[in-house]
């Protein structure tokens, strides 16, 4: 066994785990916000408030990356991975503000099939970290994360023909392609976690 004289910093893990659970709480207000007709607007302060909170920890983890001597993965990949997840909250929360923004009476074709997608994948995130620490598990979740991402631009192939097809006024349609746009974005950058993760995995394999 080898000795350590200046111990790993392993508090990361415990911020990358806080970080999913706000990703998890995030998407499902979404998914609250667009359950009924006409959606939740005030959702969108419950979502800004957690999009804060990621903010927050995001912050302090790259100043104690900052401080630390010795990380237990390589220290890009710790800010790759930092950056990522909250990207993820920052696409919510931009989701959340559109729909409020735009005052939409009923929620079109593809808005809850993708937030129910976006929950999915950040459940995947958090089993994901769950698993980082252990080196176990993650490539799994990596490979779900990249389905669930695909299964994502099905829905929102599906939602932007029917769109086009179904509504004639040009302002709703610009309106709805930009909430369904930033809503497969989020997805996205869920899968921008996933390869973060997977270059983890291939390094220290």
């Amino acid at each position: 066994m080898r000795l350590r004289l200046i111990p790993r910093e392993e508090k990361f893990y415990a911020d990358f785990l806080q970080l999913a659970d706000e990703l998890r709480t995030g998407a499902r207000l979404l998914e609250e916000m667009l359950a009924p007709d006409p959606p939740l607007a005030d959702k969108a302060d419950e979502i800004k408030e957690v999009e804060h909170k990621c903010d927050f920890i995001t912050h302090a983890l790259i100043q104690r990356l900052n401080r630390t001597f010795v990380t237990p993965i390589d220290r890009e990949d710790i800010h790759a991975l930092a950056r990522s997840l909250d990207d993820v909250m920052d696409a919510i929360d931009d989701c959340a503000a559109l729909v409020r923004l735009y005052h939409i009476p009923s929620a079109r074709f593809g808005a809850r099939e993708l937030a129910r997608v976006i929950s999915s994948s950040t459940h995947q995130v958090r089993l994901a970290m769950e698993g980082l620490e252990l080196r176990k598990g993650v490539a799994e979740r990596v490979v779900e994360i990249n389905r669930l991402e695909n299964e994502a631009d099905r829905l929102h192939h599906q939602a932007i023909e029917r769109l086009f097809s179904d509504e004639r006024d040009p302002i709703t349609i610009i309106k709805w392609k930009e909430i369904l746009d930033f809503l497969e974005d989020a997805t996205d950058r869920c899968e921008d976690v996933a390869n973060v993760l997977e270059g983890v995995v291939v390094k220290h394999a």
